[in-house]
This record gives structure tokens, C-alpha cells and sequence, in this order.
């Protein structure tokens, strides 16, 4: 069951603060990368993983980073409106905690990509792992964060439904 209010107020500055940390990491490296390398530049670091500076415009896997420019304030807005629906569900579920975790990943990393889109009109991609010529599109932290809360949101539905069960 939910807890409003009292303690579950303060599990939910808990849940800010660690989304604040993810954003904060998220835009620190992002910073880090465009003062250090060049559009397209990068580093090898090992057999099967560079750093590399890449501008996506579009979504996941560069969706619609090609469709004119009217994409940066459609995912923006996309980005705002969830990350508001998520602070509710935060607030409204303040005590699941792995729920919570979840919807605290994505919400750090909506945010670390909305502020990309934002301030640079795209969002900066820079760990580049592949296999042979076959390389996966290039992402940052705060779609690892989205990614990682995607997958606590599907362990949550399978613990919740083995619970009922």
C-alpha cells in the first residue's frame, strides 16, 4: 500500500536526491566529453569498447534523428511530461522500494537527457562498444539509468506477480 506524507515525504526527497545524483553524474561526463573531444573523435579502451563523441538528435537507436528538427521539442516535452508523472508516482508509492528505484532511474536519466536536448538541441553519446565492424549505437549514463530502470520496473511486475500468485 502506499504511505503519503510523513515518511513517505521523506522517501521521496530520498528518491529526488538520488535522481539529482544521477543527473549530476549523467551531465558531468557529458560535460567532460564535449570540453575533451571533437564531434566523431574518440579513444580506444579496449578490443571492444572506445569513447566516442556522438550527437544523436533522434530518440533510442537514433529514432527520428534524421525527421528535420521538430523531434528536439517533441522528445523534450515527451521528457518533461514524464519525469512529472514519475514524481507522482514517486510520491504516491514513496515505500516500494524497488518500484521506486526503478522509476528514480529513469526519471535521473529522462532529466540528464532533457537537459542535453535542451541545452545543445541533442543528446551527447559517448561509450561506443562493439564487436568486429558491428557496433552498437553509441549511449551515455543516463540512457544506462533509463535501461536499468526498465529492467528493476520488469523485475518489479514479476515479484509483484509471483507475490499474487
Amino acid at each position: 500500500m502506499a504511505r503519503r506524507g510523513g515518511a513517505g515525504g521523506f522517501r521521496l526527497l530520498h528518491w529526488l536526491a538520488l535522481a539529482l545524483v544521477l543527473v549530476l553524474a549523467d551531465q558531468l561526463t557529458k560535460v567532460l566529453i564535449v570540453g575533451s573531444y571533437a564531434l566523431g573523435e574518440g579513444t580506444p579502451v579496449t578490443d571492444f569498447f572506445n569513447i566516442l563523441r556522438v550527437h544523436n538528435t533522434g530518440a533510442a537507436f537514433s529514432f527520428l534523428a534524421d525527421a528535420g528538427g521538430w523531434q528536439r521539442w517533441m522528445f523534450a516535452s515527451l521528457s518533461a511530461g514524464a519525469s512529472m508523472v514519475i514524481v507522482y508516482l514517486l510520491h504516491s508509492h514513496a515505500g516500494q522500494r524497488l518500484f521506486c528505484f526503478a522509476l528514480t532511474c529513469v526519471l535521473g536519466g529522462a532529466v540528464g537527457n532533457l537537459i542535453d536536448r535542451v541545452v545543445y538541441g541533442y543528446v551527447v553519446d559517448f561509450l561506443d562498444f562493439y564487436v568486429a565492424d558491428w557496433h552498437f549505437p553509441a549511449f551515455n549514463l543516463a540512457d544506462s539509468a533509463i535501461t536499468l530502470g526498465a529492467a528493476c520496473l520488469i523485475l518489479d511486475e514479476l515479484l509483484r506477480v509471483r507475490r499474487a500468485g
